[in-house]
């Protein structure tokens, strides 16, 4: 594995979208400056790390994975100088920022890509992937057609106008499919690692890397792209060597291989993640089985070696919220799992009080049925919950109706609220090193049907038992260790006997063991 910076081993995220967060200039839409302000929330709840998505100049046709400027902060967010000023805001309190790099696909209003489409060779012919004909879609991906005077389809990633940039093919099979070597492939890598050394020069600590294991194409194993991430590692190495990478790969055997620190376990593939929030029958909801989840993380745990570093989200900007499936206490739960597994937890802003998902709203960006995830965060119960001074009307997405719902501030003045409990998990975390993010796990029920989950972190000479029961049920497992101490406990005390212990239906406990 890379070099990995100090502070990943200890780091908890609070992932910003930007636009929804903190609004302080009164258009309706949030800026960099709101998150400014906002960083003593942050501190507060515990997180000493936050990812911030998407930030550069974009035409926002996918809410600014399209990016059009790599080098420029998006006139709506503020300027460069307040991003800086945030970085330096933001170290003074001991947090560090991830920004969000979108490497393989730009807006079709980059200059890159109009250069791209002209019929005249440049230094940007090639900086993007396209086939010699019009007439000629390239197989098995989408394509941009006659849209200038150059002759050819262009390459897409995701949405129509998100060009893909051309990082070489592992095996070329048309004669406009490029090698990696090759003079276009090689000049579009220098140019990500200036964006790159642009960014880590003003400040930022690291980047959360999009969709990192598509850049090279034809590449069924994977072995194209870890080269190319392998070479980024060295250049990081050897400039920036306490950045932090983390790759959305989703197979961290392949992601650490090419030398990003951690990967996200993500919630579409193989993970079953979804078995566990996202689902009709939730793991977390009380009915759902994490057997499946179970399996496959310890797959790519081994995998990986048992580094530990798959990071687990409570949820994102693509999904629905936590609290869409998961009511009640069992949010609890919830957040008591994420926060005691490897990897460094990612809290998706809003998701600690519990924030609904919104339904029926009108797509916002290319959100579509994401839109109802992205909605403004809810500071207290003044003018757009303290979202926004703007009229309603302008706030980039309308705050949750409903007159009932979460604020940060009434459930920081409150005990037994969701965030209270968010705050005690992490406290707890950060006071034992294996429940931290390299400590290791050994799953000793796997979460089937009506079963708790319960595994063992482990540290040097430290051992924590963990058990989460969402069932309605008591359950009993057996034990081949002795309690020694209780360190976190939700719900009705367990019945701890000499070799096995009883937890209660909706409860969970943290043990020192021994």
């Amino acid at each position: 594995m890379s070099k990995r910076p100090k502070w990943l081993d200890n780091a908890v995220f609070y992932e910003i979208y930007p636009q929804s967060f903190k609004d302080t200039d009164g258009d309706g839409i949030g800026n960099i400056n709101g998150i400014t302000e906002k960083l003593p929330y942050i501190k507060e709840l515990g997180c000493n790390a936050i990812w911030i998505n998407p930030c550069f100049d974009s035409p926002f046709g996918d809410a600014g994975y399209d990016v059009a400027d790599y080098y420029k902060v998006a006139p709506r967010y503020g300027t460069n100088d307040d991003i800086v000023r945030m970085f330096k805001e933001a170290h003074k309190v001991g947090i560090h920022v991830l920004l969000d790099l979108v490497p393989g696909h730009t807006s079709w209003d980059h200059p890159w890509f109009k250069e791209s489409m002209k019929a005249e060779k440049n230094e940007y012919t090639d900086r993007y992937i396209w086939t010699d004909s019009i007439w000629e879609e390239p197989k098995g991906y989408g394509s941009l057609r006659g849209i200038s005077d150059r002759d050819g389809s262009c390459v897409v990633n995701f949405f129509s106008h998100q060009p893909a940039l051309n990082y070489g093919f592992y095996k070329p099979d048309r004669p406009w499919q490029q090698a990696m070597d090759a003079e276009g492939p090689m000049a579009t890598r220098k140019a990500m690692l200036d964006v790159i050394r642009f960014w880590l020069s003003k400040g930022c600590d690291g980047f959360r890397v999009d969709m990192a294991g598509s850049l090279v194409k034809n590449d069924e194993d994977s072995k194209g792209t870890i080269a190319l991430w392998q070479d980024v590692r060295s250049f990081l190495d050897k400039e920036f060597p306490n950045a932090a990478f983390v790759s959305e790969w989703g197979e961290p055997d392949k992601s650490l291989q090419g030398g990003f620190h951690m990967d996200f376990l993500l919630h579409f593939g193989p993970s079953n993640y979804n078995d566990l929030f996202r689902c009709e029958k939730p793991y977390f909801g009380g009915e759902g089985d994490a057997s499946e989840f179970v399996k496959k993380y310890m797959e790519s745990y081994e995998k990986s070696e048992r580094k530990g570093l798959i990071c687990i989200p409570s949820g994102n900007h693509d999904m629905e919220r936590l609290a869409y499936y998961i009511k009640g206490d069992r949010l609890k739960l919830a957040f008591a799992f994420l926060l005691s597994m490897p990897g460094a937890p990612y809290i998706y802003y809003g998701d600690e009080i519990g924030m609904r998902y919104i339904e029926g709203l009108t797509s916002k960006e290319g959100g579509y049925n994401r839109t109802g995830a992205r909605s403004p965060m809810q500071w207290d119960d003044s003018r757009n919950a303290g979202f926004s001074t703007a009229d309603a009307n302008k706030l980039y997405i309308p705050i949750d109706p409903d007159a009932m719902r979460p604020t940060a501030k009434a459930q920081m003045e409150d005990a037994d609220s969701i965030r209270a409990e968010v705050k005690k998990l992490i406290a707890v975390r950060q006071s034992h090193k294996p429940l931290q993010n390299l400590g290791d796990i050994e799953f000793i029920s796997d979460g089937a049907k009506g079963k708790p989950l319960a595994y063992i972190r482990s540290f040097e000479n430290e051992k924590i038992l963990v058990v989460i029961n969402p069932s309605n049920d008591s359950q009993e497992i057996s034990l081949k260790y002795k309690v020694s101490d209780i360190v976190y406990r939700f719900g009705k005390e367990p019945e701890i006997k000499g070799d096995s212990i009883k937890v209660n239906g909706g409860s969970a406990l943290f043990a020192a063991i021994c």
